[in-house]
């Protein structure tokens, strides 16, 4: 399901939140990587599950101030959705399973913009749940002060391997999305240097592994944590709860040690900023399409 809206609002929101820094340089051209700007929004809520899999309600956090015709695309995508059964002790049973999704607005002819749903994970973080993993340490990285001076800021989707003693054995960027605008080679080392960054940082971490459930006997756990590089907190992409931001996305990459698939519609850049999302307990499996047919 795609939405086509006229607002202005957007159009505003693009000029004012992506500046251009002063030392962009040569290659590419800033109008093509404009084409590629988009504007999102998070929303957070749960949904209810039946125990044939199916969707009988989906409650939005601080609907109220969210806008009229998201919530509504939001919920009537919800109530198509279609999940694995949840088993409890083999038996089939109600659940009611946290959702964090992101909205996304592409900018078409004139002042219109497509609407679509992108990017969904269902994991409940529990930092007291024995089956699930939890920060000892997470020091921030250290913003690169190249970055910095240039005005580079984005967010970086990393996956952790995290070995039996809690300590980082190898870190990745998955995604990486820039807040600000430039030409397509001053695109591609801000994604760089900022991956660079939070893979450093991402090394000196430490976590508190599972010690219960099937999980606990792994060699070791895959872990997403999103990291963000703003110079106004009020524009961290992983912050965007209710409310627009745009960036330039970037390219979907996979981590070399990781090759199980993805439950359809997930995307590393609908995690919240700074959580701590294990990889094999993203909750119930959605079957359906995200946005149905």
């Amino acid at each position: 399901m795609q939405k086509v809206f006229a607002a202005m609002a957007f159009g505003a929101l693009l000029m004012t939140t992506i500046p251009v820094p002063a030392s962009a340089g040569s290659g590419g051209g800033i109008a093509a990587v404009r084409e590629r700007v988009e504007s999102s929004m998070v929303i957070r809520g749960e949904v209810s599950i039946e125990t044939d899999g199916s969707v009988s309600a989906v409650q939005l956090a601080n609907e109220g101030k969210l806008p009229v015709g998201v919530v509504s695309m939001v919920r009537d995508s919800g109530l198509k959705w279609r999940f694995e059964p949840v088993l409890r002790d083999g038996v089939a049973v109600r659940a009611l399973a946290p959702m964090s999704l992101r909205v996304i607005a592409r900018k078409l002819e004139g002042d219109r913009y497509e609407i679509s749903l992108r990017g969904i994970n269902f994991a409940r973080l529990d930092a007291d749940d024995p089956e699930n993993i939890a920060r000892i340490s997470l020091k921030p990285p250290r913003y690169p002060e190249q970055a910095f001076r240039a005005g580079v800021s984005g967010s970086v989707y990393l996956l952790v391997k995290v070995g039996r003693d809690g300590k980082v054995e190898d870190a990745f960027a998955e995604q990486v999305n820039l807040t600000f605008l430039s030409r397509e080679n001053d695109q591609r080392r801000a994604r760089e240097l900022l991956a660079k960054s939070a893979v450093a940082g991402a090394r000196q971490w430490t976590f508190r592994v599972p010690t219960q459930g099937p999980g606990a006997a792994q060699p070791f756990w895959n872990v997403r944590v999103p990291v963000s590089y703003s110079l106004d907190n009020g524009g961290a992409e992983g912050q965007d709860q209710g409310r627009w931001v745009s960036y330039v996305p970037g390219p979907r990459e996979r981590a070399p040690w990781r090759e199980d698939s993805e439950q359809p519609g997930f995307s590393p850049d609908a995690l919240a900023d700074g959580s701590v999302n294990l990889v094999d307990n993203n909750g119930p499996q959605l079957l359906t399409p995200l946005q149905g047919s």
